[in-house]
């Protein structure tokens, strides 16, 4: 990977430094030597990671998807209406996909995310000889820059396995290329700075929404417990169950801030007020501040989400604002019948997916309604809503996982699961459920935690990381009856054989040819 002596950093004319980061202008880029020589630029530094590294693989294009997609294409759980022209999606669905008929794409998001920890890198190398920064100024900044360091190695680590591995700001042109380091060691890595950040960043413990929405403890905590989890699992199987319960727990008991789930409204009957559900709440407002732990925020007149244009098929643009709307996240049946269809409102209209135009007799294959935005589709076709990418669903399910494989299935863990199901199967007392699950052993409870991961955190893009560490892919029965059976030798819905190969990536061709120190592709490829 070559990363040259070059900070790729805007330059921002800033006036508040916690606030508003979205609303300055890009003026030009300046060489590392040149930067860092006022408070201003150490903010701006910083400020562009929100938009750098892990934060680009939620970036996309009506026809392309998201990079976050691309998982779900490859378990055949999701397809894209433009899989056709879309060679990655296309290649990914039929598992015929390698480091050449793909490598430019890939190459895209390996740039991306090293672009991500090479401006980290300079961040945390720059900002504490910055002048007329205060201590604590320096360690918030610090701290974010550190979880953004360590969330895009995360990714890369996922999707790649052993990867080139530095913490240094290029300063010659020496040692350019970079041999890989182990999956440990970059897991290590990670750690460290997750750890850091919380310990000594001095990061507000509250809620995103109400920080500016700048990165909190909260967030780093959340992507701190989710690593733990992801380490106990493969490939690294290092069993980090208690560590994950432990941070995890901390969360949900106010240690990082004020969070819990959104609550369903009723009508004056008592009933379930649909149009107002919890899920239809969230989606309403621009993001949830009881609810979602880390955003990736937009603003309409300066980063637009593309995630409404997902929202319709292709069919409908002629009924909406947009001049084009795509079905780049349609998920199959295969998955929709992971929901009972009768007992859970995630299954039902208008909650998580739709298939019906209201004021027309339209009907198309289920989108997602949660990214569906009124004033974007009807009025504008443009829209502003934040995306949760971390989200209290996933602590409380990471918490009952983590208890029940490191101390066994206890009152907590129940509990942290039922509260997840109870809101989901709202025609089901939590008593009820807290009892059916109180019966299973302790594998039983397990699956059952990873199924409604499945279910609830399908819009947070879990799915397939989820399969990757637990070696497990699940099947339906019949609708809403699951089991889960061994991912390599699965025959997906697209009916493509999962192989061993495929739940790494492939190294990008053009990043092999430009290394010669990455030495020989994954295994299989």
């Amino acid at each position: 990977m070559r990363i040259k002596n070059i900070l790729l950093i805007p330059v921002i004319v800033f006036c508040s430094a916690c606030s508003n980061f979205l609303n300055e202008e890009p003026l030009s880029e300046l060489a590392s030597d040149q930067f860092f020589k006022e408070p201003g630029q150490a903010w701006s530094a910083v400020n562009s990671l929100y938009r750098t590294g892990a934060p680009n693989m939620s970036d996309g294009g009506v026809y392309s998807g998201m990079p976050v997609m691309l998982g779900a294409y490859m378990s055949g759980f999701f397809s894209n209406e433009y899989a056709g022209q879309e060679l990655h999606v296309s290649n990914t669905q039929q598992l015929t996909h390698n480091g050449d008929n793909i490598g430019g794409y890939l190459q895209d998001r390996w740039r991306e995310l090293y672009l991500g920890v090479s401006r980290a890198n300079n961040a945390i190398k720059y900002i504490p000889d910055t002048p007329e920064l205060t201590s604590d100024e320096k360690n918030q900044l610090i701290g974010e820059a550190k979880f953004f360091r360590a969330y895009a190695y995360y990714y890369l680590v996922r999707l790649f396995g052993p990867i080139p591995l530095t913490t240094e700001p290029y300063a010659s042109l020496e040692n350019l290329y970079l041999e890989r380091s182990s999956v440990a060691d970059v897991y290590a890595l990670i750690e460290a700075d997750l750890k850091d950040a919380l310990q000594n960043g001095g990061l507000a413990t509250v809620n995103m929404v109400d920080n500016g929405k700048r990165i909190t403890a909260g967030a780093v905590a959340t992507l701190l417990a989710e690593v733990y989890l992801t380490m106990s699992g493969a490939p690294l199987n290092a069993d980090r169950y208690s560590d994950a319960a432990s941070v995890a727990q901390d969360i949900i008991n106010g240690t990082y801030g004020d969070y819990s789930l959104v609550g369903h409204s009723e009508t004056a009957s008592g009933v379930l007020d649909f149009e107002n559900s919890a899920y239809n709440k969230i989606r309403k407002s621009d993001a949830s501040p009881q609810e979602h732990i880390y955003i990736k925020e937009f603003d309409a007149s300066i980063s637009r989400s593309e995630f409404a244009k997902y929202s319709y098929p292709t069919a409908l643009s002629q009924d909406v604002l947009y001049d084009i709307t795509n079905g780049a996240y349609q998920p199959s049946n295969a998955f929709l019948n992971l929901y009972d269809p009768l007992n859970d409102l995630r299954a039902q209209e208008k909650q998580f997916f739709h298939t019906t135009l209201e004021g027309t007799d339209k009907t198309f294959p289920p989108t997602p309604y949660v990214w569906h935005d009124d004033e974007a589709i009807f009025n504008t076709a443009n829209s502003g809503k934040d995306q949760a990418m971390f989200s209290y669903p996933d602590v409380l399910l990471i918490a009952a996982e983590a208890i029940a494989k490191s101390t066994g299935v206890n009152t907590n863990a129940i509990d942290y699961l039922s509260q997840v199901r109870a809101r989901a199967y709202w025609k089901t007392d939590i008593n009820d459920i807290k009892l059916s699950v109180s019966t299973l052993s302790t594998q039983q409870f397990v699956e059952e935690v990873w199924l409604e991961r499945h279910r609830e955190l399908v819009f947070e893009f879990q799915n397939w990381f989820d399969i990757v560490r637990t070696r497990k892919f699940p099947v339906a029965n019949a609708p809403g009856e699951v089991s889960f059976v061994e991912v390599i030798g699965h025959i997906t819905s697209q009916g493509k054989q999962i192989e061993e190969k495929h739940l790494l990536l492939p190294l990008p061709g053009p990043e092999m040819q430009r290394n010669p120190s990455l030495g020989t592709d994954n295994n299989g490829y």
